[in-house]
């Protein structure tokens, strides 16, 4: 595999605005010596809520900051200033949390005793250094969810951010300096594919949280697995979007079109594939093909030409398998229109694909079951959204989908305190509320005998 290049490109226009060299195999040691360093100096020798309120710092610093931020990722990957502008608030909101709530969710939990006198509890601490390895489609909000939980944890991080964000990296390392966190806190390393190898093999290393391709992952854990690494993986998804009764289906379509168009349809957890009961579909279809080409003339970049390469010929298997597409204009550079498939068949390799971008494929069905089964159709397991008038059907329906999240009858309805991951190859792991800052602590049992 080819060594990434770290550069700024405009995914609108093409052009390289400034490249930086990848770190030297000395400036990598230096950043796990570092982060090993800080965890014992500073986070032995801290408490949760001294950590605590320098992540606070860290929000206020990120909404402080919120216009730079948001030019730089605007810059870097294409994205809507409006959207670039919500992400850090967002990410802000992620600190926030764990600021707010790091005592409760690491305070001792005790063990009722079935035998024996004494008392037992389990105390959550640090494992040490973390090595994280984010992607380029939420530059901060995918850091924000690993570093949050971490550093109030006490674990320590180096983190290799995407290639094409450069910029938005070394602006997170600054925002934690500047915040008070010591050297080696976090640092920020543009590493090679070798290099991140090689940390992971690295005793210093206690852990690894991916965020990226299933390909990538796939390799990150082989090389965890080999050194017994404990590792957090979240991946692609071909996230359903099932529609069983309404009763707003005007609500529903512009439901429909928001999930599939968040971040210009890059986003793993994105609504990718329509799934419509026969009394809906053709209305459905009509009305949600029409809005969603309404965004045609204003839709962003994907984040480069090669992405949107891609796409495109992702979308011209699918129509040599037979498919149906529908779009007003066709790719320019990285703008791609947005399109609608159907006719895509279940069986064809086309439909296990993840489209990454604002083309969504919308299926009719017979049943409830037929429903589920077609959303389980897939390698995939990260997010999955359920409208229905039926609460029970909604309950019914939630447990027998292969998915990590499920949202009835909402899009948009994340938040800071709900866990955040996949099953199958979307991965293993959570990120975000409690079970986020579960994933790297040391969950040691102490048990004291009575007299």
């Amino acid at each position: 595999m080819t060594d990434p290049t770290y550069a700024v490109t405009d995914p609108a226009t093409g052009e390289t605005l400034r490249t930086y060299p990848a770190a030297s195999d000395q400036q990598m040691d230096a950043a796990l010596g570092a982060a090993w360093q800080a965890h014992r100096e500073w986070s032995r020798t801290s408490t949760v809520a001294q950590r605590a309120e320098l992540i606070r710092e860290v929000a206020s610093l990120h909404t402080r900051r919120r216009d730079e931020l948001a030019e730089i990722i605007h810059r870097e990957m294409g994205k809507p200033l409006e959207e670039c502008v919500g992400e850090i608030d967002f990410s802000a909101a992620i600190y926030e949390y764990y600021a707010d709530h790091a005592e409760r969710l690491l305070a001792d939990q005790p063990i009722e005793l079935l035998d024996g006198d004494g008392s037992a509890l389990v105390r959550r601490e640090s494992i040490g250094v973390l090595l994280g390895v984010m992607p380029w489609n939420f530059p901060y909000y995918q850091v924000a969810r690993f570093a949050g939980p971490n550093l109030v944890l006490g674990n320590t991080i180096v983190l290799k951010h995407a290639p094409q964000c450069p910029e938005s990296a070394a602006a997170i390392e600054r925002i934690f300096a500047d915040a008070g966190l010591p050297a080696g806190a976090y640092v920020n390393v543009y590493a090679t594919h070798e290099q991140i190898a090689d940390a992971i093999a690295d005793p210093r290393v206690r852990g690894v949280s991916f965020t990226g391709s299933e390909r990538a992952g796939a390799q990150i854990a082989e090389t965890a697995g080999r050194h017994l690494k404990k590792v957090v993986l979240e991946m692609g998804g071909s996230d359903p979007f099932i529609v069983l009764s309404t009763d707003d289906l005007d609500a529903t379509v512009d439901a429909a079109v928001q999930a599939r168009l968040d971040n210009t349809g890059q986003a793993c957890n994105g609504a990718k594939r329509m799934i419509v009961v026969d009394d809906l579909y053709e209305e459905f279809l009509a009305a949600f093909t029409e809005r969603l080409l309404a965004h045609t003339d204003g839709v962003a970049p994907l984040s480069s030409v090669a992405a949107a390469e891609r796409l495109e010929r992702q979308v011209a298997d699918a129509v040599a398998d037979g498919a149906t597409l529908v779009r007003t204009r066709t790719r320019s550079g990285a703008f791609f229109p947005p399109a609608v498939l159907t006719g895509v068949a279940p069986q064809s390799a086309s439909a296990a694909q993840e489209l990454f971008g604002p083309v969504a494929t919308v299926y009719r069905v017979g049943s409830e079951d037929e429903a589920v089964d077609l959303a389980n159709a897939t390698p995939y397991g990260l997010g999955s959204y359920v409208f229905t008038s039926d609460p029970i059907q909604a309950m019914r329906v939630a447990d027998r989908l292969e998915a990590g999240m499920v949202f009835v009858n909402g899009v948009g309805i994340e938040g800071v305190e709900l866990p955040f991951g996949g099953v199958k190859r979307s991965g293993f792991g959570r990120e975000l509320g409690n079970l986020g800052i579960e994933e790297f602590a040391n969950k040691k049992l102490i048990r004291i005998a009575g007299s």
